[in-house]
Parts: structure tokens; C-alpha cells; sequence
């Protein structure tokens, strides 16, 4: 587990969790004892002790792949909570979605605000969170690289995401994936500098490293 906290407001990462190595995350307004969740990997009783007393507002799900909605009938059940998806998102049974959501919107618990960033690319209703000088990016930004991509359009599609969304935001602001260890958008976006100066063959996807010279 790791904490970031700026006055009342904490962000708790919950992983590695399950067989895949997802990160859930917890962001509470302590003082006013309300959080919402981000993803909802396996292990969701890992999520469930992390929430203390905190009243779960909203479950937010970043992007439509399994992984990430493994504990949806116990999260969901335990808590209540209206579960939040990207509108444009995919392969989500209706009877999951509550509340389709949109670019720029604000999310909120106690005095903690979350700004929607929609980055398609991964998956089509792809999202990043942002709040304050922490950004969640589910599995559209890790260290090293971009989330995995089936086509090469889909990696075009993201790279504009990361560079025209992402990569506009302050360099100490800290990058929390869906999986595995943090970055910064600095230390993100030199990495991508590296990737921007080399040739590409025309269909690279898949797994992308900005390291690749492919």
C-alpha cells in the first residue's frame, strides 16, 4: 500500500492485487469520511478493509477490461455505490453501468475532486483521473511505455492521448498505472522524447516500450 495526502484528502494504492498485478485505488476526504474507488481488480476485500469508515460515493472503472472489474459483485454490493464509466467505452453489460461520464467531468467525495481526462487508445472510453499532483491513468500510461494496443491506429490513437492530454501537465505531477510501479509525467515524457526520435515501422502495436526501435 501506498499514501499521498494533501491536507484531509488521501490517495491510498492498493496492489499488487490478483493474478494480473492490479492497482485499485482509495481517494478519501478524511475529515468528511467520503471516498470513491478506482477499479475494482481481485482481492476486493483488500479494497473493502482499506475504506475504514469512509462512505464510498462513486466506483469508477477506468476502462472496460476484465481485470479491472473482477470484484465488481462484492465491491459493489458491500458499498452501494453507483459504478462510473466512460461514455464511449465497450463490452460493459448496461445492467453494470450507472453513470456514463464525460470529458472534463468533476467527481467528487467530501472536498476531494477528480477530473475526468478521457485518453482512448487503450480501449475507446479509456480514462485518466486527476487529482491535484497525483494522476490516475489506469492502463493508458505506465513507466516505460503506453498501455497494450491490438492495432496500429490504436497506438496512434493513445500516443495522442499520452502526448496532447497528458504530457500537458506539470512534470512533478505523479503518474499511479493500473499496474505495477509510479513515474512522473517528467520523467514520462523524456522517456516518450527518446520514442519520438526514431523511426517506426508503420504497423507497430501491442506491447510498446518508448525504448523500442522497432
Amino acid at each position: 500500500m501506498e499514501l499521498y495526502r494533501e491536507g484531509d484528502i488521501e490517495v491510498v494504492r492498493l496492489g499488487p492485487l490478483g493474478p494480473y498485478g492490479n492497482n485499485s485505488y482509495i481517494i478519501a476526504d478524511t475529515s468528511a469520511k467520503e471516498s470513491l474507488i478506482i477499479d475494482m481488480p481481485a482481492e476486493g476485500e483488500k479494497i473493502l478493509a482499506a475504506l475504514a469508515d469512509a462512505r464510498v460515493r462513486s466506483i469508477v472503472a477506468t476502462h472496460w477490461h476484465p481485470d479491472h472489474w473482477m470484484s465488481y459483485d462484492l465491491i459493489r454490493s458491500a458499498t452501494g455505490a453507483p459504478v462510473h464509466v466512460h461514455e464511449s467505452e465497450v463490452n460493459i453489460p448496461p445492467e453494470r453501468i450507472d453513470v456514463r461520464v464525460t470529458d472534463g467531468q468533476e467527481l467528487r467525495a467530501g472536498s476531494a475532486r477528480l477530473r475526468v481526462i478521457h485518453t482512448p487508445g487503450h480501449t475507446p472510453g479509456s480514462i485518466c483521473l486527476l487529482l491535484g499532483k497525483v494522476l490516475l491513468t489506469g492502463d493508458t500510461l505506465f513507466p516505460g511505455g503506453p498501455g497494450r494496443t491490438a492495432r496500429p491506429e490504436d497506438l496512434s490513437t493513445a500516443i495522442r492521448s499520452i502526448v496532447d492530454r497528458l504530457y500537458e501537465l506539470p512534470e512533478d505531477v505523479l503518474v499511479w498505472p493500473g499496474h505495477g510501479d509510479p513515474t512522473t509525467i517528467g520523467a514520462s515524457r523524456a522517456e516518450y522524447q527518446v520514442f519520438a526520435a526514431r523511426p517506426h515501422r508503420p504497423d507497430l502495436s501491442g506491447d510498446v516500450s518508448w525504448n523500442t526501435d522497432e
